[in-house]
This record gives C-alpha cells, structure tokens and sequence, in this order.
C-alpha cells in the first residue's frame, strides 16, 4: 500500500493542479514545479519546425531530467508493464520499480549514455510482480546490466538491413514453395552472419527449428541483452514506464491516467522522437590511439592475435551498413510503439556526421564501414565447465517474437535463457564491468567464462604466451566510449 509520505505527495499533487495535466504547469514560477518544463509536439518534428539540433538538446534534457511526481513519475496503480495493480503499491521499488528518476541513472558511466556498476542493475520480470515480493530471486527475475548506447543509431541500422535480408529469403522461399507446391529450405544468412537455415511449406507456414540465433519472425533485435527489442523506440517507452513511472500517450492512450497517479499525457509522441533522436545520434564508440609506443605496439599486434585465434568469428572486424542515413520510425516496431504510416514524414539524419568515428567510416556509394565487433545473434557461451552465463531462469519473452504464432509449424517457445546477443566490443576499453549482471570487473575474467560456443577461442587464447594476452588485452583497451561532452 501507499506510504504516508506518498499519500501527502499525492494529496499535493492534486491541490496544485486540479483536473490539469503536466502540460498546464509550464508557467509556474513558485513553488513545487514539474521537472520538465516542455513537451515536444510531433506535427512540429514532422513539419521541420523544430530544427535536429533543438530536438537532439530536447531529448538529451528529457533524459537527463530527475522527474517528480508533478511530471507523473511513479506508476501507483499499474505494473511496469502497463498492468492494473490491485493494490497501490509505493513510491520507489528498488526491485521491480520504478526505481529511478532519470535514464542518466542507469547510463553515466564514462559519460550520458554510458553504463553503470552492479549498484544500478535491473531485475527483467520482477516488473510485472504484484506483490514484489522475493523479486530479485533468479526464480522470479533476471537480473541485467545497464547496457552502453553510444552508436545505437548505427546498431539499430544494421539490425534493420540484417532483418530485411532475412525477411526477404523467407519471402523468396515461401514464393517458390508456393509455386512448387513442396517445402523449400534457405540458408538465413545477413551481412555474412549465419542464423541457420528456415523451411517454409506449400501453405506459407515456417519450419523453425533450425533457426538459430534469432527470433523465428527473423527481426534482429539489437537491445537488451537478450535480443529482445528491435528499436531505440520500443526500448524508451518500455523504459520510462518500468524504470520511471512515465506514461508516453503513443503506448497508453491520450487524457488517460492508467497509472493513477493523477498525471495524463506524460510524454508525447515529440517527447520520445526527442528522445529516439538524441541516443541514436549519440557518439560511436573509437579506436584510441595510446600514448605509449609500446602499447600501440601491443594494440596493433593484439587485434592481430584477437582474430587469429577465431575471436572474430562472432564479434565481427566489421560490417557494411548500406545507408548511412538513421531514420525513425523503425518500420519493425510492434504495436504501442510509433511507425512509419503514422507519420507524415519521417524523421532523417546522416549517422556517419553524428557517429563521429574512426569505427564507423564511409565507403562508396552512402555505404559504411561499421566496427563494432558484434555479429548481433545469440549464442550460448556455457558448457560443463564454463556455465556463468547460464544463471537465468525466467525467459525473456518468446521466440515467435512479433510474428504470429499459428504461422509456425511447432508450438511458441521460450528465448532461451542460457543465449545472450555477442556484446559489442567496440566500447569495451571503459564500460567495464561485464557480464550481462556486471559482475565481471577485467576482460581477462569475461574471456575466462566463455564456454559453450566460444570453447575452442577460450582455450586458444589461454594457451598463448602472456605477452599474446596482454597484447589482445591492449587492443581491447583502445576501444573506447568518448563521453558526448567531450567530443
């Protein structure tokens, strides 16, 4: 139940503003106030009144702002997903949440947009509970965590065109299986990564059991760790309701208070656009130069020995991105989430400009040079004797992922919970600590657990001479996240 101190918040809360929403407050100048003073409209993003550069400062304030309940953070009434609660819970729930005020709290480290320590994981699950109760237990949650999103407008990008490649084999395939009137089977295969292979019947249904990698709609979905969210978009409005208690009206309705908390309209469609907008053009990670001879030495030998002992096998050298232009919305996104026929236009900017990297390069013909060292597929790092990765147990959604389940020929299952998406390496010299709960404090000890299907890279590289180790070490080291108010 609520708290006495939430009750008088709330009681607050209504005095002061009396069948007003957020938007209504803007002009107070004493006492208690909204944290965010302006909400972006969507037409305006969509008519070019409100210039990249004003809407890129909107969305860095918006996440960077320490909301209130004058705003509508805190969520009494509804579980972090949306859900009714029967009854209200308090305030802040360190567990199940909402547990934050700002999505800086979770993304600061080395700078806004960054990752942070143990002390700031979340526990994936626990915020559909009611009560919370023993949430952190790995039967109930999994706990994460927080993740880097510098560069995630190139990520989301790449997992767009890998998408539409394997989308269009399934297409292809289900067209000649219809055609010949017997299955046809494909090799899934996007930007030279292997997902396995897809079957697909006379009647258009999918044989999905030997996909791998990827959810059976074949969507990459570069966010979270588990490869579950396929845009930016999706990620920040799931976020603000779980984590903050903020409601966007594109995911719950416009004038409505589903949360109770005596706030409508928390975040607009401008709102997240702004948002979208400021972490897709966030800097990519770089390649660093280091001050020492000897440890450029190093750095250049390393990458050398990283990809002679198959390191590059899943997190990729490069990859070519064939447009260098982010769009929004992602024409990917599920239900809840904006897409592209409900805009008028589409929000459009050149990556490479933003990205501002020595790992994302252009190429020929608005093609781009992408070193992020990720191939984005699952795999299963866990084996008899290396099963650290394998500690969870609630799944984190199902593998159907948005597709229809009776377009399958087997029954949903379950993501599997011993797989994990290839972290991207290209920020791994400063966004320590590792492992998808942030327990891991050196990359000597995150190569150590990597059994299963990076047993024969682990070996080989535990085999080789110190100064081999040390120099595949150095290389990692160059590859850094540069906080955005120092580029």
């Amino acid at each position: 139940m609520r708290t006495c101190k939430h009750v008088v918040a709330l009681i607050a809360c209504a005095m002061l503003l009396p069948g007003m929403s957020a938007h209504a407050r803007t002009d107070v100048t004493l006492g208690e106030q909204p944290a965010i003073t302006k909400h972006l409209d969507e037409t305006a993003i969509e008519s070019g009144q409100v210039g990249f550069q004003d809407l890129v400062a909107a969305g860095r304030a918006l996440f960077t702002t320490r909301c209130n309940i004058l705003d509508g953070r805190g969520r009494p009434a509804s579980t972090g997903t949306g859900e009714p609660r029967p009854t209200a819970q308090a305030d802040f729930l360190r567990t199940s949440g909402p547990e934050a005020s700002s999505c800086l709290g979770c993304h600061m480290q080395p700078g806004t947009g960054g990752t942070a320590g143990p002390v700031a994981n979340v526990f994936v699950g626990a915020e559909a509970l009611d009560p919370a109760t023993l949430s952190v237990d790995p039967a109930f949650s999994d706990e994460r965590n927080a993740m880097s999103i510098f560069g995630s407008g190139v990520i989301e990008m790449l997992a767009r065109e890998m998408s539409a490649e394997l989308i269009a084999i399934r297409q292809s395939a289900a067209e000649q299986a219809r055609r010949g009137g017997q299955p046809v089977t494909r090799d899934l295969v996007a930007k030279g990564v292997n997902f396995g292979r897809i079957t697909v019947l006379s009647d258009g249904r999918v044989d999905p059991t030997e996909i791998e990698g990827v959810d059976w709609d074949l969507i990459v979905k570069p966010f979270h760790q588990k490869g579950a969210v396929a845009s930016l978009r999706q990620f920040t409005n799931s976020a603000m309701n779980q984590h903050l208690g903020m409601q966007s009206m594109e995911r719950f309705g416009t004038d409505t208070d589903p949360d109770a908390d005596g706030v409508t309209n928390e975040l607009t469609l401008g709102d997240l656009t702004a948002l979208v907008t400021f972490q897709a053009s966030l800097p990519a990670p770089r390649r660093a130069r280091p001050h020492s001879a000897r440890r450029r030495e190093a750095a250049r030998r390393g990458q050398a020995v990283f990809e002679s002992i198959g390191c590059g096998g899943c997190h990729l050298p490069e990859v070519e991105l064939d447009n260098r232009v982010f769009s929004e919305p992602n024409p990917y996104n599920p239900p809840g989430n904006l897409r592209p026929a409900d805009v008028s236009t589409p929000l459009r900017f050149d990556l490479v400009v933003t990205a501002r990297s020595n790992l994302v390069r252009p190429l020929p013909h608005g093609r781009v040079r992408v070193e992020a060292f990720t191939d984005l597929k699952r795999h299963d790092l866990n084996d008899a004797d290396y099963d650290h990765f394998a500690n969870e147990v609630v799944a984190q959604g199902m593998l159907t992922g948005f597709g229809d389940p009776a377009s399958f020929t087997v029954p949903a299952q379950p993501r599997p919970t011993r797989e994990f998406l290839t972290r991207k390496l290209w920020d791994a010299g400063n966004t320590d600590p590792y492992g998808h709960r942030g327990d891991l404090t050196t990359l000597t000890e995150a190569v150590y657990f990597h059994g299963g299907e990076a047993r024969v890279q682990r070996d080989a590289y535990f085999d080789l001479p110190l100064e081999d180790r040390d120099a595949v070490i150095e290389f990692l080291k160059t590859l850094t996240a540069v906080p955005e108010t120092s580029r």
